[in-house]
């Protein structure tokens, strides 16, 4: 990287320089940050002259393997086999290259045994649904472990095999999770609101050896039967031993005899803990750091999901390097991610174990709470998630940003009845964070927060933009790319436009832990799959999929969508979220969603931009208001930018994290 460039990716003194966005959010003492103490460590052991992150970025980026083994030791990683190598620095980026070869250790020991001085009677974890409440220590944690890890082995699990959940948010998804890694095996989940050929699409392919199902779900006041579908699942696993239903629901019925299988046998829950022998001591696989723990699944939009297979090591260090450095979370901090088991988001936030952290497990509607009159029921409210900010003492608070989206548009306003007095950070992905939304947040949260819009996905597990507690916070940014992250935008063509201020690919140029270690199955046809998803596109440079632009201004990093769904009208290319902004900005009262997508047809010389509008509730879609809406975009983007049609849609279809 030249020396001209800041560490997060933009060149000083462009001349394509972009305005200067208002600046929201400053940390009120960075030297008191984790952050902090590690750029003045490695200045002090390294002879560095380190005075901002942007000097510790950039060391970071062209000292690959001093960084990541400064940070295994900063952020106590526990191997019982220390590594010989950490990685070889002058190989290519693929094929993939092992971190820390020769260190043997455990995924699920880290996360269960983050250090000797955690007080074993405090709360792991904090299990919320819309009704209940129901805090886990680290001791019962960990006696819950052993006991689904005996009669794991009971039923003959082995290093290698893969368990499946078909399971919410809650704690004894978690447990099955830490068991499964523990003994070696692979832990994959999928939400229990998904089809049935949506599961067997991913899970024949990885051929689990026991599924674990809650019982229904509930969700907005209601139960929602899961068993029949766990039946069609069941009969359909070939390679199943073991179906185990959690009670998940506690009014909901268990019948074991409607559940059939090929040659496995079917138990509740209560009962598969007593298969294990009895004294069984907890014990830990001590394992290769690219050990598979995981298996996540691509969209499918292109054919069969693809079973993304990540690592212990890469993901156990890219997420406590995440969660100790750039969002200050330690063993006094309450961790919350709305998420499903199926979004990477989940696996982000049980690492926080890993660092000490309270999880705070939630399942159910954010716009539910428990009713005062009868704690049995719930609500709905708007507030439901700020109400449970100030119930549980949550610290950093992770969501949607389609759910901060709508409360904008209701126009919330949690300080009004609400302390939130322990809240230091509200984390948004799944889609661009518009800028009139930053802008809500700190007017409707309070002011210290850190406001960290994120981004990463499936494929790496974690984050290419983090937080960051040394720079400031300006509307519609990501603050900086992730340390050790060296993440530039490039050009169709493959040019680096990143200091130019011009959109571009989101790319990735040296070689990172969190990288998948293989796709699955094994083998050639797995590593064909790999190389064509993230090095067919520019050779050499891992292709991640975003559309991105760096301001020049402020070194921030914007998300315009996926590049996929770039729009091209007369060659000029654009994301979508750059339509959605302006339409949230000047039309939030008249519209409550929006869908921008290009049109090409044969008979078309060029692509048509469509916008779609979801009117709010009360307002109707009309030709006055649809040519109001080109007007304003032409005059806040450009005329290249105009949607050359505009019309209603009674709904926009969105996966759970809020992706359209």
């Amino acid at each position: 990287m030249a020396a001209k460039d800041t560490p997060n990716g933009v060149a000083n003194g462009t001349s394509n320089a972009s305005p200067q966005p208002a600046l929201l959010w400053e940390h009120p003492s960075p030297d008191s940050t984790p952050m902090a103490d590690f750029m003045k460590l490695m200045h002090k052991k390294h002879h560095l002259h380190m005075q901002k992150y942007d000097d510790l970025y950039k060391w970071s980026i062209d000292n690959i393997a001093k960084f990541w083994e400064e940070t295994w030791h900063f952020t106590g990683v526990k191997a019982s086999k220390p590594f010989q190598r950490v990685v070889d620095e002058s190989a290519p980026i693929f094929p993939r290259l092992t971190f820390f070869e020769g260190a043997k250790l455990n995924f699920a020991e880290n996360l269960l045994f983050p250090s000797e001085d955690i007080d074993e009677d405090v709360p792991a974890i904090i299990a919320a649904t819309e009704t209940t409440r129901q805090a886990v220590s680290w001791a019962e944690l960990r006696y819950r472990v052993r006991k689904c890890q005996a009669s794991m082995t009971a039923v003959g699990v082995k290093e290698g095999d893969r368990i499946a959940g078909y399971v919410a948010n809650h704690t004894n998804a978690l447990v099955a999770m830490l068991a499964a890694t523990s003994i070696g095996a692979i832990w994959t989940a999928v939400s229990p609101d998904t089809g049935v050929l949506a599961v067997l699409d991913r899970m024949q392919q990885i051929e689990p050896v026991i599924l674990f199902s809650d019982n229904a779900a509930f969700y907005n006041g209601r139960s929602h039967p899961v068993l029949p579908k766990v039946q069609e699942i069941a009969t359909s696993l070939p390679t199943l031993k073991a179906v185990v239903i959690f009670q998940t629901v506690s009014d909901v019925s268990i019948d074991l005899s409607s559940i059939k299988t090929k040659s496995g046998k079917v138990y509740d829950y209560d009962t598969f803990q007593r298969l294990g022998p009895a004294g069984w001591n907890l014990q830990f696989a001590q394992l290769p750091p690219d050990h598979p723990i995981y298996i996540l699944y691509s969209s499918g939009t292109t054919g069969a999901p693809k079973c993304i297979v990540h690592g212990a090591i890469g993901t156990l260090l890219q997420h406590k390097k995440e969660h100790k450095l750039h969002c200050s979370i330690g063993p006094s901090s309450r961790l919350f991610y709305f998420t499903t088991c199926t979004w990477m988001m989940w696996h982000w936030l049980v690492s926080g174990l890993a660092s000490g952290a309270t999880l705070i497990l939630f399942d159910g509607s954010p716009f539910r709470y428990l009713s005062p009159s009868d704690p049995s029921t719930s609500d709905p409210d708007d507030l439901a998630m700020p109400r449970l900010i100030d119930e549980l003492g949550i610290t950093h608070f992770g969501t949607s940003a389609k759910y901060l989206s709508v409360l904008e548009q209701k126009s919330a306003k949690p300080l009004e009845t609400l302390s939130l007095k322990t809240l230091e950070a509200i984390y948004s992905t799944g889609s661009p964070l518009a800028p009139s939304t930053f802008a809500y947040v700190y007017e409707a949260f309070p002011k210290r927060i850190n406001l960290g819009s994120i981004t990463g996905g499936t494929d790496i597990i974690s984050l290419f933009g983090a937080p960051c507690p040394l720079l400031p916070v300006h509307a519609g940014e990501i603050q900086c790319l992730g340390l050790g992250m060296a993440v530039r935008a490039f050009d169709y063509a493959g040019a680096d436009v990143t200091g130019s201020g011009e959109p571009g690919d989101l790319v990735c140029l040296r070689p990172f832990p969190c990288m998948p270690v293989m796709f699955w199955p094994p083998g050639e046809k797995g590593l064909k799959k790999y190389q064509g998803s993230y090095f067919e596109l520019f050779p050499g440079v891992w292709h991640h999929g975003d559309f991105v632009r760096f301001n020049p201004a402020t070194g921030g990093l914007l998300m315009l969508g996926r590049s996929d769904g770039i729009l091209k009208p007369s060659g000029v290319r654009f994301g979508s979220a750059e339509i959605y902004n302006v339409v949230l900005k000047f039309f939030a009262r008249e519209v409550a969603d929006a869908l921008c997508i290009g049109r090409r047809r044969e008979t078309d010389a060029d692509e048509t931009v469509v916008l779609f509008l979801k009117m709010a509730e009360g307002k109707k879609f009309s030709k006055d208001l649809a040519k109001k809406i080109q007007g304003v975009v032409k005059k806040e983007l450009s005329a290249r930018h105009v949607p050359g049609i505009v019309d209603e849609t009674p709904e926009i279809p969105v996966t759970t994290n809020g992706k359209k």
